[in-house]
């Protein structure tokens, strides 16, 4: 198993996380202080284009000098191994690592746009951010720290049945740095056991992407929303209650297009989403409001925190915004 750090971590920001569910992050920075990982979040960072990339918005070039940009601030800060919220910034960092490493013509290419904008502080230097050893999905991380997860849960989701996906950019592009299998993937199956959950394991479709396809969710709507139709009706014919993620693109996918595809297909599929992380800070007892975002979701969290026992004011929470620290 590949060697997984817990501290000089650069807590890579994600734009759909930050957008779409910045719970996500402050959970992630929540469980990161319990478990007293050493991180920093750095301002100056940028976003790592995929979005852009996968509509072909941004060229491989352009993407990976941006890349070189960040691996500079994550040297510069002394922070030099990186930890993402998304797996589409997992793909990208670590693709754009393999060619500033290989790629001379592409290295010295991208160096000269650097000096040519007057950043000859940021030319990057062969080897200096190893993908296989720099870089990693904060899911990554945190099972590293299982053992010292456990002791933290106050929460009891055991009565609920639980599944999980795997993200496509972390499980599909990248696998042999994949840990915990990719054919039938159990990163995130293992977390939820180290709070005391079991999750359903394999289920018919668990490998099966979202439906996303960044632009097929736009450009062929009925194509991507049937696949994500297909693999929310077999969690309900397993009853599951939640289903644990790993990138905001899936998440998404899943929460934020649920009670459409229910109204389409005539039925209530009841099935709660939330990044793995999410889930851990739930269950340290983090507030659901001011930590975990709850009320960021589309598909309405408020009946899982009662059946967790767990208060839901939104009105009340709702008057501050959801922090994130500096």
């Amino acid at each position: 198993m590949k060697k997984i750090p817990d501290k000089e971590i650069l807590l890579f920001k994600s734009c759909l996380v930050n957008v779409e569910y910045p719970g996500i992050e402050s959970s992630t920075r929540y469980i990161f202080d319990k478990l007293g990982v050493d991180y920093h979040v750095d301002d100056r960072q940028s976003c790592c284009t995929g979005l852009g990339h996968y509509y072909d918005l941004f060229d491989q070039l352009s993407t990976t000098a941006l890349a070189a940009r960040n691996f500079h601030i994550a040297e510069e800060t002394k922070h030099q191994n990186i930890a993402v919220m998304c797996a589409t910034c997992y793909a990208i960092l670590k693709k754009s690592a393999d060619i500033l490493n290989e790629n001379e013509d592409a290295r010295n290419e991208i160096n000269g746009i650097l000096k040519d904008s007057g950043l000859e502080e940021m030319e990057y230097e062969e080897g200096s951010v190893d993908p296989r050893l720099n870089i990693f999905h904060v899911a990554e991380i945190l099972f590293n720290k299982k053992e010292e997860i456990s002791p933290l849960v106050k929460v009891d989701f055991s009565k609920f049945k639980v599944a999980s996906h795997h993200a496509c950019h972390y499980c599909k592009v990248h696998y042999k740095d994949t840990i915990e299998g990719v054919r039938d993937p159990t990163l995130i199956d293992g977390l939820a056991k180290a709070c005391g959950v079991e999750t359903i394991g394999w289920y018919d479709h668990k490998r099966v992407t979202c439906g996303a396809g960044f632009r097929q969710r736009f450009t062929n709507k009925d194509l991507s929303l049937s696949v994500t139709a297909e693999k929310l009706q077999t969690l309900q014919d397993k009853g599951v209650d939640i289903l644990l993620h790993m990138c905001p693109n899936c998440q998404m996918q899943f929460d934020r297009y649920q009670p459409y595809i229910e109204k389409e297909l005539g039925t209530e599929l009841n099935i709660f989403h939330l990044n793995i992380s999410q889930f851990i800070a739930l269950a340290f007892g983090a507030d659901p409001y001011k930590v975990v975002g709850v009320q960021t979701h589309t598909v309405p969290l408020e009946p899982l925190l009662k059946r967790l026992n767990i208060p839901a004011n939104q009105k009340e929470n709702n008057k501050e915004e959801l922090k994130i620290k500096k």
